[in-house]
């Protein structure tokens, strides 16, 4: 963190350290631990599956030298395994709260070179204001891991901060690293936290549209799954589809024990709000997914 410090600050001097756990506290609780520690303006996050090439931390930077209000810088980030496809170039949302990267598996022909807004960064290579994350907090812990960087993303959005896709900035990212991409207990993080995100942060409005938002998102996966495409053909076979069912079974069964926890802190958060609930709704529209890409792709 004293090396990102000292880099924006146009010093060459940089101090490295190591915080170590004797257990997996997830993404969100390690994370948090090194925000906490970091004396600096700007935090940068780099995950142990992303590779950033020469001047990712600088070209990166340049996203809050001018802009008091930008308080995320999100990374151009390739698939490590063929770096000419795109993983994500900031991220995008469907409207039951499901997230996937802008782009993502595209073939990359300069459609994402231009430094422009996107909704949030994806977690795996971004940067965070220091003064953002005082703010509004840092990552929600109950989430452990999977779209807790959405989570904050809006967080850090409705409370009127904005983020900046900084193309210069690229990593190369090897996908699905953490636990595996043909491991169902992704398949309930990704789900339950899904339904945590929309709890704590969503509009009323979207809230009770959600069943049937979700709904529509199941049959399209469905769909997409007979075609060969998408997350769910990931698990051939019927026994693999049953495995993807009792994954989601299971996830909202986790996210009914924690929604009122969710309902707690969406309590809590309305000192930080400075968008309307039709700003929110305007906001998500914006950067939605359609159903399509979304059932098309894998996460």
């Amino acid at each position: 963190m004293d090396m990102v410090h000292a880099q924006f600050l146009g010093s060459p001097a940089f101090r490295l350290y190591t915080i170590a756990n004797l257990e997996n506290r997830g993404f969100c609780a390690a994370n948090n631990q090194a925000i906490n520690e970091a004396k600096t303006e700007i935090v940068a996050l780099l995950n142990n599956d992303a590779e950033a090439e020469p001047g990712w931390l600088a070209a990166l930077l340049t996203a809050f030298e001018n802009s008091p209000r930008v308080g995320m810088a999100a990374s151009k980030i390739l698939v490590w395994e063929d770096p000419r496809r795109i993983d994500k170039a900031g991220h995008l949302i469907y409207l039951d709260g499901q997230n996937r990267g802008r782009g993502t598996g595209e073939i990359d022909t300069g459609q994402y070179d231009r430094q422009e807004e996107v909704l949030w960064p994806d977690g795996c290579a971004c940067a965070y204001r220091a003064e953002m994350l005082r703010q509004i907090g840092g990552f929600d812990e109950d989430f452990f891991a999977y779209a807790d960087d959405a989570e904050l993303g809006l967080r850090a959005r409705i409370a009127g901060w904005s983020c900046l896709y900084v193309p210069r900035a690229v990593v190369r990212h090897h996908r699905g690293a953490t636990l595996g991409v043909l491991n169902t207990r992704r398949l309930e993080l990704i789900e339950r936290n899904r339904i945590l995100l929309v709890a704590k942060l969503f509009p009323w409005r979207l809230i009770c549209l959600n069943g049937a938002f979700y709904l529509a998102r199941l049959a399209a996966g469905i769909w997409a799954a007979i075609l060969g495409q998408g997350e769910v053909s990931r698990f051939p076979g019927l026994r693999g589809k049953l495995l993807v069912l009792q994954a989601l079974i299971r996830a909202d069964l986790q996210a009914l024990r924690l929604l009122p926890r969710m309902i707690a802190k969406r309590r809590k958060l309305n000192t930080i709000h400075r968008m309307t609930s039709m700003e929110i709704t305007q906001l998500l529209w914006r950067h939605r997914i359609t159903l399509k890409q979304l059932s098309q792709q894998s996460n």
